[in-house]
């Protein structure tokens, strides 16, 4: 059986009260908080950086899930140790060295992953299994929350699935296998059952007025999945 986390998105929730709502969705039962970072440069949109995350670390104990959608990478990801974050997610095409930025996020003492866009070949895993803690697969085009989930997503989740699988049988360690964009009580079975383990969810759970019955509902679906 493999162990599922929720990983509500801040960037749907409501940025005039960020605290509190770190506080909410964690005691409503999410696991980990996913912290989305946006460059208007290698996509469409600004979001927050790491003095936000800061902000915000001090409010929960749960997990920071870093995703930088920023270019360059490297320069950032010891401002977002040092201001908190337990994981830092990135997309190979942003970096001119991928083996580097994974090293400098570890040596930074963050859990390090990639980021596969809907139309980026899981062929960048090839070298670097060894230092991934995650893999992320977007299941929308990456740069704005509340877009609808890509259905042919679930081939490279469950292509990614079996090439952790396949390293994991061989090598050891745990890698999580994390979906981001459009996830919802209506598909979250499915992506499960596709492989995935960790989801995150936006407007899915920050849209609505109970974030706990939301979750609840999220986690009765993922029982269904064996």
């Amino acid at each position: 059986m493999r162990d599922f986390r929720i990983a509500p998105s801040l960037l749907s929730a409501d940025f005039a009260c960020l605290g509190q709502e770190v506080r909410d969705v964690i005691a409503a039962g999410a696991d980990i908080i996913h912290f989305d970072v946006m460059d208007n440069h290698y996509v469409p949109n600004l979001t927050v950086g790491p003095l936000v995350c800061e902000a915000i670390r001090p409010h929960t104990t749960a997990p920071i899930d870093v995703h930088l959608m920023v270019k360059p990478v490297d320069s950032l990801v010891p401002m977002f140790a040092k201001a908190g974050a337990d994981i830092i997610t990135f997309h190979p095409e942003a970096s001119e060295h991928i083996d580097r930025t994974l090293g400098l996020i570890k040596e930074s003492g963050c859990k390090a992953g990639l980021v596969f866009n809907p139309g980026t070949s899981l062929s960048y895993l090839d070298h670097v299994m060894d230092k991934i803690d995650m893999v992320l697969i977007m299941s929308v085009n990456p740069g704005f929350g509340g877009q609808s989930f890509i259905p042919h997503a679930l081939e490279k989740v469950a292509a990614a699935r079996q090439r952790i699988d396949e390293y994991t049988a061989k090598h050891g360690g745990e890698i999580w296998l994390e979906v981001d964009g459009g996830v919802k009580v209506d598909n979250i079975a499915a992506v499960a059952a596709a492989g995935a383990d960790t989801f995150v969810a936006g407007s899915a759970i920050y849209g609505q007025p109970d974030y706990q019955a939301v979750i609840a509902a999220m986690r009765a679906e993922l029982a269904k999945v064996a």
